[in-house]
């Protein structure tokens, strides 16, 4: 995949994106469903020809997670909502380069994977038991890689299985848009260098957006 600003600016938003799901769902227990469908089906194509691929060859479909990074690398917050989406994304981000520096985990997630494709020909991806299914993935092999995301957010909300397979669904699909982040040429250079480039980026592609779509 060709190293450009844009491919990076586009995974970096399918981090945030994640990042901001698992942030509504802690404290509201709920989020924009079709914003989660979307993060979702990032996860199924895992050899794209480009990195709008993976969110459907659609830059709106990522317009949740674009206004999350602006937010993130434009104006960080050091409380409240924005510090919790600032914080998962870092998180995410070094998780996927431990989870890069092992090769059995890679392979078991890889493989994990591609058993959905056998369970949505009996379910639908929106579903609680496909959406239990790719929480498992993310219990089974991404938390032992470690450090563990903390999740903060409403204590009875959090105690709902459903809510916390949702939020683990999101991580996972954030641990998808980092490894992309990565293959397209992001590290940690460009959060410390070039966050305006990525901000101005995110800012163009919104503004080919229509209001509201």
């Amino acid at each position: 995949m060709a190293k450009n600003i844009y491919d990076i600016t586009l995974a970096l938003a399918g981090v945030c994106q994640a990042a901001h799901l698992a942030q509504q769902l802690a404290h509201q227990g709920h989020c924009p469903q079709d914003v989660f469908e979307v993060s979702l089906r990032s996860l199924l194509d895992l050899n794209p020809a480009d990195t709008l691929t993976v969110y459907g060859n659609d830059e709106s479909n990522l317009r949740f997670g674009l206004e999350s990074l602006i937010a993130v690398l434009h104006n960080p917050s050091r409380q409240g909502a924005g510090a919790e989406i600032t914080r998962y994304t870092l998180s995410l981000l070094m998780l996927e380069r431990k989870l890069h520096k092992n090769s059995k985990a890679m392979a078991e997630l890889s493989e994990r994977i591609a058993k959905l494709d056998r369970q949505l020909q009996f379910y639908e991806l929106e579903s609680e038991t496909i959406t239990a299914a790719i929480a498992g993935i993310y219990v089974d092999v991404i938390s032992p890689v470690g450090p563990r995301i903390q999740v903060t957010g409403s204590s009875a909300i959090l105690q709902n299985s459903l809510v916390q397979s949702k939020i683990r669904a999101a991580l996972l699909t954030g641990i998808r848009a980092a490894v992309l982040w990565q293959q397209v040429g992001g590290g940690r250079l460009h959060l410390m260098f070039s966050r305006s480039r990525i901000v101005d980026e995110a800012k163009l592609i919104l503004s080919r957006l229509s209001p509201g779509v």
